[in-house]
């Protein structure tokens, strides 16, 4: 589950083009109600001016309306049914009447819109003596130019700017989804799970209950951790232990949870990394049980012995896992506000989640992915500790107070991270590890603290050294585009055409 981790949707190259995508609001849109009226008025051999007579109104008023320029009154659509001998549900039916029709109003939608303004082209206008391919070809050629727009926009600015936002959401609530904890109930009680950890067994079942039957295979693509085929309702997963999640369950859960929640293809980067959460969440949600795991912690904590390690054995989990559930949970049910970080052994923070004041180091935008963590901070002193088998406790003087945080070292095949877990130091009393004697100071954001190197050492090397960088390549291309951020679709759609049972 990621902590750091919410349009319409342009087609993208290679697909078959979409039916217009005709918006289905509360209110009557002027557009369709105009079109609809044409319809009608052109069916029953009407001119305009044989309706504006009928309805007691100019030509040119009712040429207005026809063209969705201004929006029609009630008991204008009143009259306008009875003059047509239709109905108001003739008139406010939701979908244009005709494909040339919806695609007049595609393309008239997108001429009023900021893009094609932008673009500063002139006005396009659609007359009978229009044939129904050229516009075809002009919409198709308004859809690939917004396509574009948008894959210029997903940008490393785009990701981290939609990072800050829903860490933001997220510190409001204080990571805790009541609207997902009820739904990982309602999906145990389906099942028959009383409590306790998840065992592998009964999350088949919840795959069995939703529909789905499990194959495992040995050429997954690349680019996925999990396959979900809804025309056969499948769930393909890694058979080898390379591929395979750490954690068999996890993959499998969160692919079931995307389904579960109703996710449908994210209109943009910051709706991909929302169903990400969401997916997490949940999957986390339903292998340490809200009623169990508050059980546990709150007698930990009346014992004073909260522990990270405790939750993770308990419900047999990974640490990360167990770390990440704790910071759903704490603040809600203990409440004791809390930070977590994962960070590379580079230094780098790959995720970060806090309530608790702690300040991490931010961009322009405020995101803190990609930032890089004080030196003396437990997370980054981790992994000078030679022991790995214990978890390692600190406490941090910062310009913003003292933490107290527990941290532990995980191997993975990108390196090394640290998973770290901390409290404001008025709430340490609660925890197992209190007691250390581990302490560290941290004048961070000042330069002076770790970034600048002392001045002996500097003036030794300065313009002596040159040393060439190893950038990500994340760092200088644009995000991954597609229907989902990084993964090969043709891969995918070639995978599920190569199993998928005989029709």
């Amino acid at each position: 589950m990621s902590p750091s981790i919410m349009a319409i949707t342009t087609p993208r190259a290679g697909r078959t083009p979409e039916p217009p995508r005709i918006p289905l609001d509360d209110e009557p849109d002027a557009l369709v109600v105009g079109r609809r009226i044409r319809h009608l008025r052109t069916r029953r051999g009407m001119t305009l001016e044989d309706l504006g007579a009928a309805i007691d109104r100019a030509p040119s008023q009712v040429s207005m309306l026809e063209n969705g320029k201004r929006e029609p009154r009630f008991s204008q659509l009143h009259q306008i049914a009875r003059a047509l001998d239709a109905t108001l549900e003739d008139l406010l039916a939701p979908e244009p009447p005709s494909r040339r029709d919806a695609l007049e109003i595609e393309l008239e939608r997108a001429v009023r819109g900021p893009l094609y303004a932008a673009l500063d082209l002139p006005r396009v206008r659609v007359g009978k003596g229009l044939p129904d391919d050229a516009l075809e070809a002009i919409v198709a050629l308004q859809r690939e130019i917004a396509r574009l727009h948008t894959e210029r926009a997903a940008t490393p600015e785009e990701a981290r700017r939609a990072n800050a936002e829903l860490r933001t959401l997220m510190r409001a609530q204080d990571n805790y989804f009541p609207e997902l904890e009820a739904k990982a109930r309602e999906l145990l009680d389906s099942v028959g799970h009383v409590r306790g950890p998840l065992s592998q067994r009964v999350a088949a079942d919840l795959a069995a209950h939703l529909g789905f039957t499990l194959h495992y295979v040995g050429d997954l693509p690349h680019s996925t951790r999990s396959v979900i085929d809804h025309r056969n309702h499948r769930v393909y997963l890694p058979s080898s232990a390379a591929r395979a999640s750490s954690d068999p369950r996890s993959a499998l859960l969160q692919a079931l949870a995307s389904h579960v929640l109703g996710h449908a293809e994210p209109g943009d980067y910051a709706e991909f990394l929302r169903q990400r959460v969401e997916s997490n969440y949940l999957s986390a949600a339903l292998m340490l049980p809200e009623r169990d795991a508050v059980k546990l912690l709150r007698e930990a904590k009346e014992a004073r012995q909260v522990s990270v390690e405790d939750l993770r054995d308990a419900f047999a989990v990974s640490y990360e896992t167990a770390a990440h559930r704790f910071t759903n949970l704490a603040t809600r049910h203990l409440a004791i506000p809390v930070h977590f970080m994962k960070i590379h052994e580079s230094g780098v923070i790959h995720k970060a989640y806090e309530n608790d004041g702690v300040q991490f180091p931010a961009d322009a935008l405020g995101a803190v992915e990609g930032q890089y963590v004080c030196r003396h901070w437990t997370a980054r002193v981790v992994f000078d500790v030679e022991d790995r088998l214990s978890p390692y406790y600190q406490y941090t003087d910062t310009p913003s107070g003292t933490y107290w945080c527990t941290s532990r070292v995980q191997d993975t095949a990108d390196g090394e991270f640290s998973v770290s877990v901390g409290v404001p130091f008025a709430h340490v009393r609660w925890f197992r590890g209190r007691e250390t004697t581990e302490r560290a100071a941290s004048r961070c954001p000042d330069e002076t603290c770790c970034r600048r190197p002392p001045g002996p050492l500097a003036e030794r090397w300065a313009d002596q050294a040159w040393p060439s960088a190893r950038p990500h390549a994340s760092m200088l291309a644009a995000m991954p585009v597609g229907a989902f951020p990084g993964v090969d679709q043709t891969e995918v759609y070639t995978f599920l055409e190569r199993h998928a049972p005989p029709s």
